[in-house]
């Protein structure tokens, strides 16, 4: 018989916030691959092969391709799957082999939904390790954009970026960090007061809108 790769999307981090099928699959799993917050929240103590994801991505593929003679395996993954994850890694490495996708809420969908305001004409832009074209970010009357930040780029450096940009300094921006957690906190604001916090939130979800 030939074994799968599961890639189940975990959501934003609170289990409450994962769809039934991700949970059962977890549940299910012989082998187990995620972050280390997602093992140890929902790794199993005993009956289960754990990997946990690091830097070396090349490390978890070969981890993967060694299970996958034996058994299932199970990947989790902040968010959906679809919106950058490990599913792009795992389809390139594994072409010939079945891939099942179980989606997730994205941290991008909850920011919106916490915020109450709709999100099919944002513009959506990861900072998260990566740099995002200038086009996308520069100044329009309506533009809505939701960005998804990182230690170098955050809280206080991305305003700067659009202010230097042309966004008015009074653009409304909400800072929506630990979505979902019970220590979740939401900041309205705007441009210019962001650059001035003096608290820079790392690996949140960005809202500005013109």
């Amino acid at each position: 018989m030939e074994h799968k790769i599961v890639v189940a999307g975990i959501g934003p981090g609170n289990a409450e916030y994962m769809i039934p099928a991700a949970l059962k699959a977890i549940e299910n799993a012989e082998v187990l691959v995620g972050g280390s917050r997602a093992i140890e929240q929902f790794g199993k103590e005993e009956g289960q092969i754990k990997f946990i994801i690091r830097s070396d991505i090349e490390e978890v593929m070969a981890f993967i391709g060694r299970q996958l003679e034996n058994h299932d395996v199970v990947v989790m993954v902040s968010g959906d799957p679809g919106y950058y994850s490990l599913l792009d890694a795992i389809k390139r490495t594994f072409e010939d082999k079945p891939v099942e996708v179980i989606p997730g809420l994205s941290s991008v969908q909850v920011a919106f939904s916490k915020l109450g305001m709709p999100w099919y004409d944002a513009i959506l832009v990861s900072m998260h390790g990566r740099t995002a074209p200038r086009e996308q970010m520069v100044y329009c009357p309506g533009k809505v954009i939701c960005f998804l930040t990182d230690k170098k780029n955050n809280s206080r450096t991305i305003p700067d970026m659009l202010r230097k940009l042309g966004w008015p300094p009074n653009a409304m921006l909400a800072i929506c960090n630990r979505l979902s957690y019970p220590d979740e906190k939401i900041i309205i604001t705007t441009i210019s007061e962001a650059i001035r916090m003096e608290t820079v939130y790392l690996n949140c979800v960005l809202v500005v809108m013109a």
